[in-house]
């Protein structure tokens, strides 16, 4: 007697063999590989430990939504000892390592120094921390791209803001490399522009421990505003310092990436009351922002820091486009970020930028206050993505 199969029964067996099939292909490929060369030692060693943290946080909770198509995700982490040669020789060999993704870097000129190689690695590099132009402006290629903010997205928030201040003398003091001396120009013009005068411009190598010296030639110049462009363990030594020789009464304070959670922690009483742009703080009113905080604080006990959220929101970028290409070949990534846009991130709606490979996203400026009895770093000016974005710069030259 010949038995038939009824056709729903037919159906239902080959949608059971096409999602084994697929389960097995993604099983086949292995995990996806991300490469993190990043400071794990140095002055920056502080700011690598917070943009690892968003990176393992934002890993562990695509992995525990069942990966992306199927995969899973791994990091290999390498110390890059926040120099730019150490750095290029530890991406080569995450790389080789079959780590074809790279991301983490803290300190600019590490990035530069990838960002030259990636293309004849045949990998990918997405800045998650450095602020350079240059990484999207005369230094840009296919496979570079940058989902933090940059110099000029924080000088499109603060020349506004100036315009506003009374202070009309400016000193700078800022660390000694690509970052540092790039932040002081900008500044400088954008101060210039609003009719301000700046009197001085001191730069101090990474990992300096002895600041009076540029501390008295600061306070010697009269002025009434200070701009800080310094990170780390140095924005921690400085501040110190700072405080103990009364620059911060003598001087209204700025900072460029200095109203951040490690250096509120570093230097406790003495940051209260610094200004300076904001990318990140808890008080953001998004969904996205409000649901990042509360699993953040269910699993850490704490806030989320500057470097950790804009980390995270790096790796929602990475993981959406890897998604989209079906594969994590760098090529097929790079070609799927080009243009893409997420609507419910930490800063609401923001899209990739084709044409240089930026970030289109909100930026804000505020200060460090005292909330529920704790410092922290507190928006006070919200600038949308479409201001707070300056035009792709004419140097990048896409191949």
């Amino acid at each position: 007697m010949k038995r038939t199969i009824a056709p729903k029964l037919l159906v239902s067996i080959f949608a059971t063999v096409l999602l084994l099939s697929g389960t097995a292909l993604a099983q086949s490929k292995g995990p996806i590989k991300i490469g993190v060369p990043t400071a794990m030692s140095g002055a920056y060693a502080i700011v690598g430990d917070e943009g690892n943290r968003g990176l393992k946080f934002a890993v562990k909770e695509i992995n525990a939504k069942g990966g992306i198509n199927g995969r899973q995700v791994q990091l290999e982490f390498a110390d890059s000892e926040a120099n730019p040669d150490v750095a290029r020789r530890a991406a080569e060999r995450l790389v080789q390592n079959g780590n074809r993704i790279l991301t983490g870097t803290v300190a600019s000129s590490e990035g530069l120094a990838i960002a030259a190689q990636v293309e004849r690695w045949d990998a990918l590099y997405l800045s998650t921390i450095n602020k350079t132009d240059r990484l999207t402006g005369d230094a840009c290629n296919p496979r570079v791209f940058r989902a933090n903010h940059s110099d000029s997205m924080d000088m499109a928030v603060i020349r506004p803001w100036l315009k506003t201040r009374a202070e009309k003398d400016w000193v700078i003091i800022g660390a000694d490399y690509a970052w540092g001396r790039d932040s002081a120009a900008a500044f400088t013009r954008a101060a210039q522009a609003e009719g301000k005068a700046v009197k001085l411009a001191l730069f101090a190598p990474l990992g300096s421990k002895d600041y009076a010296p540029y501390i008295q030639q600061l306070k010697a110049q009269d002025a009434k505003g200070m701009w800080i462009a310094l990170s780390g363990r140095d924005a921690i030594n400085f501040g110190l310092q700072a405080d103990q020789f009364g620059l911060f009464k003598a001087l209204f304070p700025v900072g460029h990436n200095y109203a951040v959670a490690s250096t509120i922690k570093g230097i406790g009483n003495a940051a209260e009351g610094v200004w300076g742009i904001v990318n990140y703080a808890t008080n953001i009113d998004t969904p996205g922002n409000k649901a990042f905080v509360a699993a953040w604080k269910k699993e850490n006990k704490d806030d989320p820091g500057n470097f950790e959220a804009e980390s995270y929101v790096a790796m929602q970028v990475l993981f959406a486009a890897i998604a989209k290409a079906g594969d994590d070949d760098p090529g097929k990534v790079a070609k799927a970020l080009e243009g893409l846009t997420l609507d419910n991130t930490i800063f609401g709606k923001v899209t990739m930028r084709a044409q240089d490979h930026q970030l289109v996203q909100p930026n804000y400026l505020g200060k460090i206050a005292r909330v529920g009895g704790e410092l922290k770093p507190v928006v006070e000016v919200a600038v949308d993505a479409a201001q707070a974005t300056p035009a792709p710069a004419p140097e990048c030259k896409m191949k």
